[in-house]
């Protein structure tokens, strides 16, 4: 598998390279960059234009065998001289995203360039700057010709990231089938609630049953934290920034997983979903005919479906959902109150806890507001 690199690494050799042809007065097709993961990053110098005192180009950026929708942009940088002494400055330009809410990696009123790549930036330039012995001072812009419309397809709009991408990474590089940007995206999400100052969020798998959560309830599935299948990172993550509630919604299929302790409910990781549903209808006095039935499925729905025929459906759902309430509160700790509400497409609300209206009835009221 072949490593990608990131929006950060990109932004940093444009910026390098354009630093040298204005210091210099050499025209550079190719610059080579460390990352902070200690890999060396070379690649192409693009769109070049060379004036006496400013200087731009750009990388493209490849995403390696992990490609998101950055993958193909081109990221610019556009180096000029100051007359500050040693003093770097800086900023984003058209296709880079300002910050519009707290929580965020840079403040309110910043470019969406994140401290890593900050930094990244100021060290390949420097190392120009010392080549050259220029003692001056440089602003440099970065910018993405096609940022705003890529960032359409991106998270940033609803995290209050406006008008472009983000400049991103920690380490430099994009590994091939990562979790690690999904985990910081759930991190972002959280922690910027937090510092609007809720005590309390919503999470959920996904957007599926967004039209059963919308009708039922008037929620808008939309504005969940959407964790995918980490639940139990999740958790974690909402235990560590001090939430004190948290209410997760999700269909029977993943939702069946957390029953039996599962925590990561990509079924990579593990799947028993007839196998808990057979165990919940054991316990309940479901037939025997009927679970060997259920053992053979290859959906919940369908499941569901054979114990429903046996007037048995809502004492198997509490018993689910008793197991999965037990699960959610042994990740949680004492410290954050969990509350779930379990759905399917076809039987709408399946099972939900004691204190998850109250939570939700909050949810609404602030999606109205």
């Amino acid at each position: 598998m072949r490593y990608g690199f990131t929006t950060g690494s990109c932004a940093a050799a444009a910026a390098k390279a354009a630093a040298y042809m204005l210091l210099f007065g050499i025209k550079k097709d190719k610059i080579s960059i460390e990352t902070p993961k200690g890999i060396m990053y070379e690649t192409d110098v693009q769109d070049i234009k060379i004036t006496k005192d400013k200087v731009s180009c750009g990388v493209l950026k490849d995403g390696g065998d992990d490609p998101d929708v950055t993958t193909g942009c081109l990221v610019c940088a556009e180096v000029s001289l100051t007359e500050e002494r040693n003093k770097i400055n800086i900023d984003g330009g058209k296709g880079v995203g300002r910050i519009t809410k707290p929580g965020l990696d840079q403040p309110i009123g910043a470019a969406a360039i994140n401290h890593v790549p900050r930094l990244m930036i100021e060290k390949e330039v420097r190392e120009i700057c010392d080549e050259a012995d220029y003692i001056g001072g440089l602003d440099i812009v970065i910018f993405v010709p096609d940022g705003e419309e890529t960032a359409k397809k991106t998270f940033n709009e609803k995290l209050g990231i406006i008008g472009g991408i983000s400049i991103i990474g920690t380490s430099g590089i994009v590994e091939p089938m990562s979790n690690q940007a999904l985990l910081d995206t759930i991190k972002t999400f959280l922690n910027q609630r937090r510092e609007e100052g809720y005590d309390y969020v919503a999470v959920s798998p996904g957007n599926y049953g967004i039209e059963f959560m919308q009708r039922t309830y008037g929620y808008n599935l939309d504005r969940s934290i959407k964790c995918s299948n980490f639940i139990g990172d999740t958790i974690d993550m909402a235990a560590a920034l001090g939430f004190k509630a948290m209410l997760l919604t999700g269909h029977i299929g993943k939702l069946i997983k957390v029953s039996g302790g599962i925590m990561n409910t990509h079924s990579k990781e593990a799947d028993c979903r007839m196998e808990l549903i057979a165990a919940a209808g054991i316990q309940e006095g479901v037939s025997m005919e009927t679970l060997k039935k259920v053992l053979l499925q290859v959906s919940t729905e369908e499941a569901l479906r054979l114990i429903k025929k046996e007037n048995k459906l809502d004492k198997v759902m509490n018993n689910i959902l008793d197991k999965v309430m037990y699960n959610l509160n042994k990740r949680a700790g004492n410290g954050l109150e969990t509350e779930c509400i379990i759905y399917s497409n076809d039987f709408g609300e399946l099972a939900k806890s004691e204190g998850a209206d109250r939570w939700l009835t909050l949810l609404v009221q602030e999606q109205e507001q």
